[in-house]
C-alpha cells in the first residue's frame, strides 16, 4: 500500500467554521431524522452540494464568546464555534437550537429576520432572554482538509436535538435554495441514487450517524470517542488512488476512490 499524504505545506489558511447536526424524533418511529440543507449552486465551496447547517465564525461570534460567563470555562475557539451554530442555523434554516428560553415561531421568524438584516446574535439574545445553552450543543468531529484544490475550512461539528421538531422552516433563498429531513440512511440513499450531491465530508459523517438508532446512542457515542483533527489523504489501494481518513476516529467506512469522492 502506498500511501501519499493530502496535506501540502502551502495550503490557503484555514477559515475556521461550525456545523451543527440537527435531530428530530421520526413521526414514523424509526430513526431519527436530520436537517440537511441543498446549498445554492453559485456558491464558490460545495455549490449544489448537501449539507448540514453551517458556516464561518465569524469575529461577532467571538466576541459575544467573550463576554458571555457561560462560556469560560470553554475553550476559546469550541465556545465562539458553538455560538457560529446556532447563527447558521438560525440564519439558514429559521431554526433556534442550542438556546435557553422561551422560544415560539414568531420569535424565531422575528430573531431569523433581524439577524439577515445585520442584527448582531448577542443584541437578540438579550432582547429576548435567551442564552446560548452550550452543553447542548455535543462536539462531535473536526474537520479540517489541508491541500490547494479547494477553499479550506477548519470545521468542528456539533449535535443537537430538538425533540419532536414539529416546526415550519424554510431556506434562506440566497445561499440555501431548498432544505428538508431525512433518516442519514435515507440521505445516503438519495446520494447512491444521484438524487443529492453530498461531498466526503458529509457523506463520511452521514455513514457514522447512520449507525445509531436515536439521539441519546449519538450522543453517549460522540462523548464516548475522542475528537481527531481529521486531515484526509491520498494513498493507492490495489493500484486504484483513494481518499482516505483515520481507520480509528470513529467512523464506519475510512474513504473511497478519489475519482468518485466529492471534495466541494
Amino acid at each position: 500500500m502506498t500511501r501519499a499524504s493530502d496535506w501540502v505545506e502551502d495550503a490557503p489558511p484555514a477559515r475556521p467554521a461550525a456545523t451543527v447536526v440537527v435531530f428530530r424524533r421520526n413521526a414514523d418511529g424509526g430513526p431519527p431524522q436530520l436537517l440537511l440543507l441543498e446549498r445554492s449552486g453559485a456558491m464558490a465551496f460545495a455549490g449544489g452540494a448537501t449539507v448540514f447547517p453551517g458556516g464561518a465564525v465569524d469575529p461577532a461570534d467571538r466576541a459575544l464568546a467573550k463576554s458571555l460567563p457561560e462560556a469560560a470555562g470553554l475553550d476559546p475557539d469550541d465556545a465562539a464555534a458553538r455560538i457560529a451554530a446556532v447563527r447558521e442555523a438560525l440564519e439558514e434554516s429559521g431554526l433556534v437550537v442550542g438556546v435557553k428560553g422561551t422560544v415560539t415561531a414568531p420569535r424565531a421568524i422575528d430573531a431569523r429576520r433581524r439577524l439577515l438584516a445585520g442584527e448582531t446574535l448577542g443584541a437578540i439574545l438579550a432582547d429576548e432572554g435567551w442564552a446560548i445553552d452550550f452543553d447542548s450543543l455535543i462536539p462531535f468531529a473536526r474537520w479540517w482538509p489541508r491541500h490547494r484544490e479547494i477553499r479550506v475550512y477548519d470545521t468542528r461539528f456539533y449535535l443537537a436535538d430538538v425533540g419532536t421538531g414539529a416546526l415550519d422552516l424554510a431556506a434562506d433563498a440566497t445561499e440555501t435554495q431548498h432544505l428538508f429531513w431525512a433518516t442519514a440512511q435515507e440521505a445516503l440513499d438519495l446520494a447512491d441514487a444521484g438524487r443529492i450531491k453530498v461531498i466526503f465530508p458529509t457523506r463520511r459523517n452521514l455513514e457514522r450517524l447512520a449507525l445509531w438508532p436515536d439521539f441519546a446512542a449519538v450522543r453517549d457515542h460522540a462523548l464516548a470517542t475522542p475528537i481527531q483533527t481529521i486531515s484526509p489523504w491520498m494513498e493507492e489501494r490495489d493500484g486504484v488512488r483513494w481518499l482516505v481518513i483515520p481507520s480509528d476516529a470513529g467512523y464506519p467506512v475510512d474513504g473511497e476512490p478519489l475519482d468518485g469522492a466529492a471534495r466541494g
